[in-house]
């Protein structure tokens, strides 16, 4: 490395966010980005470490140590180089991803660990503002048609790596737009839909076409797909949102938080919203259900609306502020953590569970809760109530954040036939990704279920090498590093 003792002498240091007052009055990014000078500094954090465990933890094998390197000797070219071989949109990674890199960081098992997720974003940053990133259309076409379904993190790598194999690839989009999750589901403040758009231009004119407002099974025959395509490739993700039937569930004000954060991004995007009053938090009292990353997007946007209060409720206890000894390095750091939309404000209750939705006049009005024990047996999870713990939240709308279930039970799915697996995802084999009907494939979340962005794209790249190699007998196109040993806690 080129500072060996870089790690012994600077400490970390984050870019932060914007401050709260400004930053809940709109939804431009909350981050804010480091001098230059201080980027190459906090390369130079990286540690000659003889194993380097963050590729462990990236399911992209990122060439992490390399790029951190060349950083800190302001090789910025170089590095965007290194970045892009293993990573298509890095842009995406580095504002949502949330860097089980870092938790595997060997800097991290005494100290605080390095940067990397901050500076994988200022080297792609960097290159789009220099003009380095540019389409690269292949050289040879193969006269060969791939349908990409789906146009979230797995569908734009499947297509952008089965483009520049030569391949012609369609991508098609139910919704009114392309990104899918990125572009409905994260909200502008966490990444601003431009950074989809620039991508989206690179990959158009690399020659993939993009067909949204297509939704195949009911606008379009998946019969018809395997007709008219060499190859299949579904990335629909799992959309299907786990529900709370508990007495009351069907009062209004009551929304899954995929009916929530979709409407706030098309009124950002000035697109048609459905007129619906209980969709707006605007002097309302709020509870959000789950504590994930999905409620703290419900958080962040419901501050935005100006609600009158949130609070956000999680069943599981409250984790701890350091490594526990079951929690050991470099596993995924189970522990407490403070998102940008938690320091904007509201409650967060932990180890309680809503047992009753009260109304009046067909409108939620409260939450009827208890608090309750966690108990292990074995790998099973049981919450038992703690009596004399009720207590009542008044609520004017209930946001539910509580997790997926997997891929929808659509048309689409039943059209294709493909064969579903215990969890109800899409099976694949895990080394062709090919599902149980010929020239049909999958990847993402629709076969690995909930999981994390660089998930999705590892799968859509992985995917993209195994359908070239079936339609050309081999495959030039890199394909993620396969570590039966990942650590699990990253997938859901």
């Amino acid at each position: 490395m080129g500072k060996p003792t870089g790690f012994m002498e600077l400490p970390r240091r984050a870019a932060g966010y914007r401050p709260v007052e400004e930053r809940r009055k709109d939804y431009k990014e909350v981050f804010t980005s480091l001098p230059v000078v201080e980027l190459q500094n906090q390369g130079a954090r990286c540690m000659d470490c003889g194993i380097p465990f963050c590729h462990q933890g990236c399911p992209l094998g990122n060439l992490i140590p390399d790029w951190n390197d060349l950083v800190y000797r302001d090789q910025w070219r170089e590095a965007l180089d290194r970045l892009h071989l293993t990573n298509n949109f890095p842009e995406f990674t580095g504002t949502l991803c949330p860097a089980p890199c870092e938790a595997s960081c060997v800097l991290g098992i005494n100290d605080d660990a390095v940067t990397i997720k901050q500076i994988e974003l200022a080297i792609v940053d960097r290159g789009w503002a220099e003009g380095w990133i540019a389409p690269m259309p292949p050289k040879v076409k193969t006269g060969k048609k791939v349908a990409v379904i789906g146009s979230g993190p797995a569908g734009l790598a499947a297509a952008q790596q089965l483009a520049r194999a030569g391949h012609d690839v369609t991508v098609f989009e139910r919704d009114e737009r392309i990104g899918g999750l990125l572009r409905y589901g994260i909200p502008d403040f966490k990444m601003e839909k431009w950074r989809i758009d620039q991508r989206l231009r690179q990959m158009e004119a690399e020659g993939v076409t993009f067909r949204p407002g297509v939704n195949i099974g009911v606008d379009v025959d998946p019969k018809q797909i395997l007709a008219e395509y060499d190859a299949v490739c579904l990335c629909c993700g799992a959309t299907q949102a786990r529900d709370l039937p508990i007495e009351g569930r069907d009062l209004k004000g009551i929304h899954f938080a995929m009916d929530f954060l979709p409407a706030q991004n098309k009124r950002v995007a000035g697109d048609p919203v459905p007129d619906d009053p209980t969709l707006n938090a605007k002097g309302k009292n709020v509870i959000i259900i789950g504590g994930g990353d999905t409620g703290a997007d419900c958080l962040g946007t419901v501050h935005r609306h100006g609600c009158a209060s949130v609070h956000q409720f999680e069943i599981v206890p409250r984790p701890p502020d350091s490594r526990d000894p079951t929690n050991p390095w470099p596993q995924w750091w189970n522990t407490f953590k403070t998102s940008s939309a938690h320091e904007e404000g509201g409650g967060r209750e932990y180890s309680i569970s809503t047992v009753r939705f009260r109304g009046e006049n067909g409108q939620v009005t409260a939450l009827e809760t208890v608090q309750v024990e966690l108990k292990r047996d074995g790998n099973r999870m049981t919450f038992s109530p703690v009596p004399g713990t009720e207590k009542v939240y008044p609520a004017d709308l209930v946001l539910l954040a509580m997790g997926f279930v997997g891929p929808e039970r659509n048309k689409l799915v039943e059209g294709f036939g493909v064969e579903l697996d215990e969890r109800g995802n899409v099976k694949a084999d895990p080394d062709t990704k090919r599902t149980s009907v010929p020239k049909v494939y999958t990847a993402g979340d629709m076969t690995r279920g909930q999981s994390l962005i660089v998930w999705a794209i590892a799968e859509g790249r992985h995917a993209a090498q195994a359908i070239d190699c079936e339609l050309m007998g081999c495959s030039d196109l890199p394909r993620p590093l396969e570590h039966e040993n990942y650590l699990r806690p990253f997938a859901v």
